[in-house]
């Protein structure tokens, strides 16, 4: 198993506590590997993920279904899916179970969302989007993963339906890892792997990536959901900066599918406040 690069040598080391530990537990370590290229697992890699699929198919995980709907952390699914299908495993039993979930827990609308108040009838942005990366990855749910792109292009990536305001300002901004957190890139990033970032609808917030590009052909992190620090949650074990390679590297991979990586156009950036 190649691992050159010295932030797959960091995140193969141990995993400490609980597999959702932030950030630093298997199921977010995981993430990044595959992440950053990881195709294939050693008895290390392998026991991790064993370790993940046991936590996220434990029989005493409810699920509970409120108003008519499921009601569950399924990006943890999601995340899963995704680092198992990058890793070969789409036929295994335990992947097929986490995609069939994923399938039978989708909302009307086409997301998922925790929330239990009753009330609550609309498909969380932070919740979606990982389902939608691993059904995508897994190929076995066409119906689902369209139906999941399709929420977020009904929302042009980052619009309110109803007033077609930004819903987050955050959202524009640039951030890796984002761990369980929602931004255009990588809502883009989603849709592209589903095969419909060609959607008209895609076109505004295409608009705004070829925005960030630096003077230098770049894009650079300029959000951020860790910490360094000792003692504080969230604390990370690398200091990703500014993520200019991997961030580039996603850009370039979408404007691409978009068939626009050779475009010259300077794109004026949607405002961010602050």
């Amino acid at each position: 198993m190649a691992t050159a690069d010295p932030r797959m040598q960091a995140l193969l080391r141990d995993y400490p506590g609980h597999p959702y530990k932030k950030w630093q537990g298997a199921h977010w370590r995981l993430l990044s590997l595959v992440e950053l290229g990881l195709t294939e697992g050693d008895d290390r890699i392998l026991g991790a993920v064993d370790r993940v699929l046991k936590w996220l198919l434990n029989p005493r995980r409810q699920t509970p279904r409120i108003s008519g709907r499921y009601r569950q952390c399924a990006s943890m699914d999601g995340n899963g899916l995704l680092v198992c299908c990058r890793l070969g495993m789409q036929a295994d039993p335990r992947v097929i179970e986490l995609a069939t979930r994923l399938k039978r827990w989708q909302w009307p609308d086409g997301g998922w969302n925790c929330d239990r108040r009753p009330g609550v009838t609309h498909s969380s942005f932070h919740e979606s989007l990982p389902p939608l990366r691993g059904l995508a990855a897994h190929g076995g749910f066409p119906e689902a993963t369209a139906r999941a792109a399709e929420f977020f292009l009904r929302h042009r990536m980052f619009r309110s339906e109803s007033d077609r305001e930004v819903i987050n300002q955050e959202w524009l901004q640039l951030h890796w890892p984002a761990y369980w957190h929602y931004d255009f890139l990588l809502g883009l990033r989603a849709i592209t792997e589903a095969g419909l970032v060609r959607d008209d609808r895609a076109s505004e917030a295409l608009d705004h990536l070829e925005s960030q590009r630096g003077p230098d052909g770049k894009w650079r992190a300029n959000g951020r959901r860790y910490w360094l620090r000792r003692g504080d949650s969230n604390v990370d074990v690398l200091d990703w900066s500014d993520a200019a390679d991997v961030l580039t590297g996603q850009a370039l991979t979408v404007l691409r599918a978009a068939g626009r990586v050779s475009s010259a156009k300077r794109r004026e950036p949607i405002q961010v406040y602050a």
